[in-house]
């Protein structure tokens, strides 16, 4: 029947039990596989506003870079009893350039030391508590089993950027503003994951690649409000929705995210560190003022 087919998923696919009209039994549980999962309505774009340049503090200056977005509609089949199925986002930095410059002084840099010399391949964006997601409020969903029929359910995050940067140099005892230009570059991969929690089958049903950049130009002998400009390209370049999915790599599963694995250098010297031939720089905290 009807009801019959939509109940038992897994004997459709095998092509068993409708002649004998596909009775939910030992013998023919339904099962959460791939083919049966629907995914529908995925979006992912970033806003088409410029990034906010803030200059209300004499200590720092701030920056609001547009949002990005992404949601999808999924549809996934009757779960069997004893499992549990949570489907959401999981993403991971996996390129950072963040250089913020002060004349020929030097230039301070947060950075991913495993992530820049090749060790991973991508670092966890988890919010630091949901590993692996994202976060646990829109961006996920949980299904418990037994259920009697599909599930509708929508997921939907979003990131932005919206640090401090300080006009003096960080690593001076002078409050004087220095800062001359800010940089940054950095690179996303987002994924649509259904997961079994118990099993930790993971079934990834979307990928997506994104990326932000922001470039700001600092003139430190303007008044305060008067400072700091926007350079280079005025929007973001929008998400690409990619046609095959990547597999998720180990590090963008667990600890440590990137807010706890990168480091805040200082380097005597104006050249961006892969363009560097000596001079490794220190973490700020190993300068003294």
């Amino acid at each position: 029947s009807q009801v019959s087919q939509v109940f038992c998923w897994s004997c459709i696919a095998t092509g068993v039990g409708l002649a004998m009209g596909c009775i939910q039994s030992i013998a023919c549980k339904p099962r959460v596989r791939r083919e049966n999962i629907v995914v529908y309505d995925v979006s992912a774009s970033i806003d088409q506003c410029l990034t906010v340049i803030e200059e209300n503090s004499p200590i720092v200056l701030r920056y609001k870079t547009p949002y990005f977005r992404a949601s999808a509609g999924i549809v996934m089949p009757p779960v069997p009893r004893n499992e549990t199925w949570t489907v959401g986002w999981i993403q991971a930095c996996t390129q950072m350039e963040f250089y913020n410059t002060y004349g020929d002084i030097g230039m301070s840099s947060w950075e991913l030391p495993e992530l820049r010399e090749g060790r991973v391949k991508a670092i966890s964006d988890s919010d630091g508590v949901s590993y692996p997601w994202y976060g646990n409020t829109t961006e996920t969903v949980t299904i418990s089993g037994p259920t009697s029929k599909p599930s509708r359910l929508t997921v939907s995050m979003n990131d932005n950027f919206y640090p401090s940067v300080t006009w003096a140099v960080p690593v001076s005892n002078s409050n004087a503003p220095m800062l001359t230009r800010i940089t940054r570059d950095q690179s996303f991969i987002t994924w649509l994951v259904a997961l079994n929690n118990a099993t930790k089958e993971r079934i990834v049903l979307q990928t997506v690649r994104w990326r932000m950049r922001v470039d700001i130009a600092v003139d430190p002998s303007m008044p305060l409000g008067s400072r700091a400009s926007l350079v280079g390209r005025a929007h973001q370049e929008q998400p690409h929705i990619l046609a095959n999915n990547e597999p998720i790599p180990p590090n963008a599963l667990g600890r440590p995210n990137a807010n706890d694995a990168q480091v805040l250098m200082w380097r005597l010297s104006s050249v961006p560190p892969d363009q560097q031939t000596n001079g490794k720089g220190k973490p700020i905290h190993q300068w003294e003022k």
